[in-house]
């Protein structure tokens, strides 16, 4: 008995056990009786040959040994979206649903009472109650009659079809369509045909906030083409689809706050500049994307640029980016708090970690969170205290000088520092005495001399202390509990420095050393209890 074969089988998504892939070819091979179906698998390794069989080519494949041929008993074309949630929730009808007691019917494993009414009507009420229905791997193929969907499960919200049979956006219409309240929809790991014009636009996802439409081959042409259709989209993800070039998108996603674009190969990071006046845009992802360098042209040294005006978040790890020009011109974003980049070559330019990512912090002025930790007001300070202090002599050999009217450094000392200037008017340019001979950091030179006060306690004469800048705020209270017999959980210390008078900062992370407050000779350490 020959296996039936769907009239639209060529170009539909099918599984064969675990393995997925997209059938080309329906008809016979020769010397072999029957119908055959071949399919491209998703996974290449799965397949014997690129659809040339004996020296006839049946079908073509992107990979040359991407195809096979299988009976079409073997495949799988999947169910209907409502066949899946009733075999997902326990709600199908020939399977799952017993009579219980009198007064009571099983669904799955639920127990629901129902007073004169049939099983088939409490089933209806059971499904019209899911709002966040996932139906993953369940091998959805099409939506089912007309309006079913609609009459059955109104009330959903949010719906998981990630990895299905799903062959084209049309079958997503189809659900869509009769889901009125869709906020989140996750359609990814199906590899389908999207539209080619903007005639089979719907207004079928008018109330969509979320949309992943990861590994579903997508380009950036077809999202924009869709996306005529999503007027209130706020999150769009878009990893792994092969998206190299960008364009404009003209008068479309302004609602949009989050865009995924990793694992997509772009051309380079000029093609950046083409989706930088979404007006909303508040987190990009661009990890491994492959570039290696970022450049806002509209802006000059120390300005903003009007590119991405409401960017706060950007994740960049994973790339190519090498050259600390690109941290500089992060500066320029407007609204940038939070930034991502670790994995690319340029976090290797520093041999100490903690001195790379003050670095970071001293050049990019509003960033409150790096590589997932807060960046704390003392940190900040620390860092941008020791920029201006390492950068000082060139700044002094670039033409800068403590006399702003003969302060004019070089065009080239500002593309390499454009923050250098902002951070001379925050805490004064550097003094001569903090530049003189910057030694080899030997231990003589790491050495701090402190003064130690109790100001709470007059009692207590001040004492001068030498200690590494290496030494832990915990150490420190070790020294002191020798010194005052007070428990160092008891302790609260903070410092002054010699050069900003009147100003205490906190010594409040018992694991930094006091480098990372920059602390210097001749400050002095208060001691409270």
């Amino acid at each position: 008995m020959t296996a039936w074969v769907p009239p639209d089988a060529l170009g539909r998504r099918v599984a064969c056990g675990t393995d997925y892939g997209t059938v080309r070819y329906v008809g016979s091979v020769s010397r072999t009786a029957g119908i055959w179906l071949g399919v491209e698998w998703d996974d290449p390794q799965r397949g014997k040959h690129d659809g040339c069989y004996e020296g006839t080519q049946y079908f073509k494949c992107r990979h040359p040994k991407g195809g096979s041929f299988i009976r079409p008993n073997k495949a799988n074309f999947g169910v209907d979206f409502l066949t899946a949630v009733k075999d997902r929730y326990g709600l199908n009808d020939k399977q799952d649903v017993q009579y219980g007691t009198e007064n009571t019917v099983v669904f799955g494993t639920k127990t629901v009472e129902f007073v004169g009414m049939d099983s088939v009507a409490e089933q209806q009420r059971q499904l019209n109650k899911l709002v966040d229905i996932s139906v993953r791997e369940r091998a959805v193929s099409h939506a089912g009659q007309t309006e079913e969907i609609s009459r059955t499960c109104a009330n959903m919200r949010h719906i998981n079809l990630s990895k299905n049979l799903i062959s084209s956006w049309e079958t997503v219409i189809d659900i869509a369509s009769q889901v009125p309240n869709l906020e989140t929809l996750n359609v990814s790991e199906n590899k389908m045909k999207f539209p080619s014009t903007s005639a089979s636009i719907s207004s079928a996802f008018s109330n969509l906030k979320i949309l992943a439409l990861n590994q579903t081959e997508i380009t950036w042409t077809e999202v924009l083409l869709c996306a005529q259709g999503w007027p209130a989209l706020e999150e769009l993800y878009l990893s792994s689809n092969n998206i190299t070039v960008l364009e404009r998108p003209d008068n479309i996603l302004k609602t949009l706050k989050l865009l995924d674009l990793s694992d997509n190969q772009l051309l380079d990071g000029n093609q950046l500049h083409l989706i930088a006046h979404l007006p909303r845009l508040e987190q990009l992802i661009l990890r491994n994307t492959g570039i290696s360098s970022i450049h806002f042209p509209d802006a000059g040294f120390g300005c903003k640029t009007k590119m991405f005006p409401s960017l706060k978040r950007l994740a960049i790890n994973d790339n190519k980016i090498s050259q600390w020009s690109s941290i500089n011109e992060l500066d320029k974003l407007p609204s940038l708090r939070s930034l991502q980049c670790n994995n690319n070559p340029l976090m290797n330019t520093e041999k100490n970690p903690e001195t790379l990512i003050q670095l970071i912090i001293a050049k990019i002025s509003q960033l409150e969170v790096l590589n997932n930790c807060e960046i704390l007001p003392a940190e900040r300070r620390g860092a941008e205290l020791d920029y201006r202090k390492i950068f000082g002599n060139d700044w002094l050999e670039a033409g800068g000088h403590w006399d702003p009217e003969k302060n004019k450094p070089s065009e080239e000392f500002l593309a390499a520092h454009p923050r250098y200037p902002s951070l001379c008017l925050k805490y004064g340019a550097p003094e001569e005495g903090e530049l003189k001979g910057r030694q080899p950091l030997t231990l003589k030179n790491q050495l701090l001399t402190l003064t130690i006060k109790c100001p709470e306690k007059p009692e207590q004469k001040p004492v001068q202390k030498k200690l590494p800048e290496s030494m832990t705020i915990q150490k420190v209270k070790g020294l002191l509990y020798r010194l005052f017999k007070i428990p160092g959980s008891e302790l609260k210390l903070s410092y002054e420095s010699s050069k900003l008078e009147g100003k205490e900062v906190e010594l409040d992370n018992d694991l930094k050393p006091l480098q990372f407050y920059s602390i210097e000779s001749g400050d002095c350490v208060l001691v409270r209890w």
